[in-house]
């Protein structure tokens, strides 16, 4: 299968296929549809490579990929090896796209499988959705940091869940059938989830300090 069509390389956002839950082919393909660059982490090179993905960049420590190192030592692909124990490979991505000037990536398989890769995941967002600009996707959601002040159009019932990582302070909007108006939004005390769109419209959030996830849901 191609993945690349006539596209601005480094103006598009590029993909990252981490190694967690596999999202479905057709959410797949929209997104490779406009992806100038496709990074695989480590070990998700094998699933990746047999559904007729074209890779550009293989990333990672590469401890436990020996036999697919050999058995891609012909493949047209970048290979980079990210030694470093103390980031994820996630967070290497990351950082080899600001190296090389792309503003924004959409990241799929990401959640799923292992819990602790999916909470260490969403770390990582937070940790670099600041400097780069990041969207999960899977099956079921939509997610990324809000920044301070944030507008957006949405249909009539669109649910929408708002996530503080850690704690989001003095967060408000409108547009929503559950407006907030909250000094405090902290995990494990209050978060904001299952909320909807009220109606056709824009929806604004804005917070003050901390960071706040939103989650765009679908089931």
């Amino acid at each position: 299968m191609s993945s690349h069509h006539i596209i601005r390389d480094k103006q598009e956002p590029a993909l990252i296929i981490a190694n967690g839950e596999e999202c479905t082919m057709d959410l797949l393909e929209q997104l490779l549809e406009w992806s100038p660059t496709v990074v695989v982490l480590d070990c998700a090179i094998e699933r990746v490579i047999s559904l007729g993905i074209k890779v550009d960049v293989w990333l990672g420590d590469f401890d436990h990929s020996e036999k697919h190192s050999l058995a891609l030592e012909n493949y047209p692909l970048k290979k980079i090896h990210t030694p470093d124990q103390n980031k994820t490979d996630l967070e290497k991505a990351f950082e080899y796209l600001m190296s090389e000037g792309y503003p924004a990536v959409n990241v799929v398989w990401a959640s799923g499988n292992r819990m602790d890769h999916t909470l260490n995941n969403f770390h990582s967002l937070v940790a670099y959705g600041r400097k780069l600009k990041i969207v999960f996707f899977d099956d079921y959601s939509t997610s990324y940091l809000l920044p301070s002040n944030f507008e957006k159009w949405y249909p009539a019932g669109t649910p929408i869940s708002l996530i503080p990582y850690g704690e989001a302070k003095n967060v408000t909007s409108t547009g929503l059938l559950y407006d907030l108006n909250h000094p405090l939004l902290k995990l494990g005390t209050q978060t904001s989830s299952s909320n909807e769109v009220r109606e056709d419209g824009i929806v604004k959030i804005s917070y003050e300090s901390g960071a706040l996830i939103l989650m765009e849901c679908h089931d």
